[in-house]
Formats: structure tokens, sequence, C-alpha cells
């Protein structure tokens, strides 16, 4: 740990290894043995090292001070949440997309995973923890495949509101954007789509893993949206054809 520690605090500090071993009066290779753990700092060099970074020897020995940006969430029923925060100690957001989303399901809870996601910035954002998430299909049409789903951390399964959207990650189906309705068992949730083409399912509670509500969307597309569900239209369109039909076999 020191030595990942020494040379993260050198570079944080914007230290080159020339300066920091004269401030340790070290030689410069030395210190460089230290930053690549092949040799390890006496005593009397560890406090000389705490004391100039104002660190206790306990942090400097023991911490990964590499992650002091990180913090983990722990939430009432749901799984602990990996979060990276700012130099005001707020949280960042960071963006699941479609590429990162398989890494996601496994490392959720890794803050080393967490901070090589990207980061975007919502103006005006009232206090939370929030993440974003890009969704794919079309199953919560209108909002199209493509978008970002900007969403605020649940921490409870009973904080869920009927009828609510939100981002449901599970073991079975991993990432999936819903409506979402507490079950008359009080155990499950009802996952609903937007789109009347894909038929309701539940999932119980012990099978999930993270809960994100729908704050705002981010869209990629200007086209003009139909006013008309997709299982609308392929209705109207039956019932034009049926009227043709009928109306060749009226004048014929």
């Amino acid at each position: 740990m020191i030595g990942n520690n020494l040379q993260y605090l050198r570079k944080k500090n914007k230290l080159s290894q020339q300066y920091l071993s004269e401030i340790l009066d070290i030689p410069r290779t030395t210190l460089g043995d230290y930053e690549r753990s092949k040799t390890e700092p006496n005593i009397s060099l560890l406090l000389k090292i705490s004391d100039y970074f104002k660190l206790s020897l306990e942090d400097l020995l023991s911490k990964n001070l590499s992650l002091e940006k990180y913090e983990i969430l722990n939430s009432d029923n749901l799984r602990v949440l990996a979060i990276s925060i700012d130099e005001e100690r707020e949280g960042n957001i960071e963006l699941v997309d479609s590429k990162a989303e398989a890494g996601y399901l496994d490392s959720f809870q890794n803050p080393e995973y967490i901070k090589h996601l990207p980061k975007i910035r919502f103006p005006n954002i009232p206090n939370g923890t929030y993440r974003g998430f890009e969704i794919s299909g079309d199953s919560m049409y209108p909002i199209e495949s493509g978008s970002i789903i900007l969403c605020s951390y649940v921490e409870r399964l009973e904080d869920v509101k009927d009828n609510k959207t939100y981002i449901v990650i599970s073991k079975k189906d991993g990432m999936v954007y819903k409506r979402v309705k507490i079950h008359p068992d009080g155990a499950k949730l009802i996952l609903i789509s937007d789109n009347e083409l894909f038929l309701p399912y539940h999932i119980d509670f012990n099978e999930v893993q993270e809960l994100w509500q729908y704050y705002a969307h981010l869209s990629f597309n200007d086209k003009i949206k139909p006013l008309q569900s997709p299982l609308t239209s392929t209705i109207n369109e039956i019932h034009n054809k049926v009227s043709e039909l009928h109306d060749k076999y009226i004048n014929q």
C-alpha cells in the first residue's frame, strides 16, 4: 500500500520525484524503488512522509488513498453503492452507456470501476445521488433507444412510487427501464412498458440490486414523434384494410 500511496500523494500534489526526494533527504532512485514497492521506507522515513503530507501513519499504511474521492453508500434493503465525489465532496453523475452495461452489472460496488465511468454535468439539480443510463430498445416508446435517463438513487424499495419510471438493476434481467408498481403481495415489483406491445412482468424484491428513479432524460433525435402508439397504429391499419375490403364487397 505504501508504494501506491506515495506515488498517488506525489502526483496529486504535482511534485517531481527529484523534488520530493530532496524534501525527504533520500536519493531519487530510492524514492522510485519505494513507489514501485521494490523496497519499503523505515519507520523514521514513514513518519517524515506522514508529517509532510499531513496524514496519519495509519492512513498512509492501511488505506488506499487513491480512492479518497470515492464513497460507498449503504442502503436499507438494497446493496451497497459506490459513488465518486468532487472537490466539494458532492456526488458526481456517472454515465453508464450501452458499452459499459455488462461491466456495470458485475462491478457497480467497486470504486475502481466507478471512477473510470465518464462523468456528466446537469445544471440546477436537487441534492441527491444521481447516475445516467443509456437505454436501448423501444419498450418505453416514445422515449427512444439511445436516450440517456438521468436518475436519482432509491435507498429503499418501500420508497417506490406506483406508476413512476425507474432504471431497475437485477440479477435476472440486467438493466431495464420500466414503469413500476408494487405488487399486491408487497414482495414484488411489477414492471410495465409504455409500449403496449410489451407485456408487464414482475420481479421479486430479493432480485433487485439497484433502483434509480427517473429525473430527466436526454434525447438525441429531433424526428417528429407520432401521437399514436405503435399498437394503436397497427390497429388503425387493420381497421382501414377491413374497411377497404368491406367497401369492395359492397360495391361488387
